[in-house]
């Protein structure tokens, strides 16, 4: 199914780029604190920033990320339909909401009215706690099924009004229904789908749960915009998702392989391979780095890498693409490697 194109700012869902998102965690009323927060989300690498707007007063907060960052600025709304327009007054890119809890059809007309005079998209926030009372009646619980046909739902009644820049999301903490209901959407509609686990916990789990259901998704061919959602500081979040797509080729920069080490390995591998990798995270050139454990077959092993080093006693060989370049002391591996994996850059 061709998906609908969706413009969000600068950003064009739909277009074959999947866009990184994240949530400020700043109480609304700490203006300063959300724009400091703001800013080092948009330096982390986030595209597109979504704060909550719990009272009318707090769409001035909106106002203030608009003036403090170049990326798009979504306004997270419940309840109040008045706070929507007040967003959209103050120049948002677009508004999350779930049409079903803003009141009757006369407020739902009202938002989709002003954000089509103004171009602005609604993402549908669907997940298991928003279900309505009839759907976990008929279904007997949050099943894929039943927050799929609850986005549908909410979507038609936009539709009604003559409202289609919409976006979907459909979360859940459980990743098999969070899988099964995308793909659900996916069949669906033609609308751009927002990837995310819900409540997906501290930042061990938080990215395991994140990495299976977002990942695999993408690599069904299923998302246009991602949020990994974690119980930390959000620019963590943007790591996780960078490392989610790069390991996926959906997201330009080094990459890095590594043994899990044996008994063969006599060099201190961990720890080589743990600078390595801080290292190379802000390289933006399409390479490979290996770290190996073993001159027996590392170079072998992973001869697609682009550069990278096997180690052995007290020494190290460093390889580009299986070929051995030069035999270095274990005290010079790194400082080696990196000057290699900078050359292969261009840096």
């Amino acid at each position: 199914m061709n998906v609908k194109r969706v413009k969000v700012g600068g950003c064009e869902f739909g277009s074959g780029k999947i866009f990184i998102q994240s949530m400020l965690n700043i109480p609304a009323d700490d203006i300063d604190g959300n724009v400091r927060q703001a800013k080092e989300l948009e330096k982390a690498g986030c595209e597109i920033i979504r704060a909550a707007v719990p009272h009318i007063r707090n769409a001035e907060l909106i106002a203030a990320l608009k003036k403090a960052v170049d990326i798009p600025v979504v306004a997270d709304i419940h309840f109040d339909y008045r706070i929507a327009l007040e967003c959209a007054a103050k120049g948002v890119d677009k508004i999350r909401i779930n049409p079903g809890n803003i009141g009757g059809e006369d407020r739902v007309k009202a938002v989709a009215d002003e954000c089509r005079k103004r171009h602005i998209p609604i993402r549908i926030g669907v997940n298991s706690g928003s279900l309505e009372k009839h759907l976990l009646e008929r279904y007997g619980a949050p099943t894929a099924e039943a927050l799929t046909e609850s986005a549908m739902y909410h979507a038609s009644l936009l539709e009604k009004f003559d409202f289609d820049d919409i976006v979907i999301s459909i979360k859940s903490s459980d990743v098999p229904t969070m899988i099964k209901a995308y793909r659900l959407a996916r069949e669906r509609t033609p609308y751009p789908l927002h990837l995310g686990v819900t409540e997906a916990g501290t930042e061990r789990m938080g990215l395991i749960k994140s990495a299976i259901g977002i990942g695999s998704l993408l690599c069904d061919g299923i998302g246009e915009t991602i949020r990994v959602s974690l119980t930390d500081d959000p620019v963590k979040e943007i790591a996780a998702a960078k490392d989610i797509l790069r390991s996926i080729g959906m997201y330009d920069g080094a990459r890095l392989v590594s043994c899990p080490t044996c008994g063969r390995t006599q060099i201190d591998l961990i720890g080589l391979a743990n600078k390595v990798e801080a290292l190379i995270r802000d390289i933006d050139a399409n390479i490979t780095v290996a770290v190996m454990g073993c001159i027996v077959n590392g170079p072998g092993e992973a001869r697609e890498a682009d550069i990278g080093i096997a180690g052995g006693d007290g020494k190290a060989v460093i390889f580009e693409k299986g070929r051995k370049l030069c035999t270095v002391d274990e005290k010079d591996a790194l400082d080696t490697l990196m000057k290699e994996v900078y050359r292969i850059a261009g840096k």
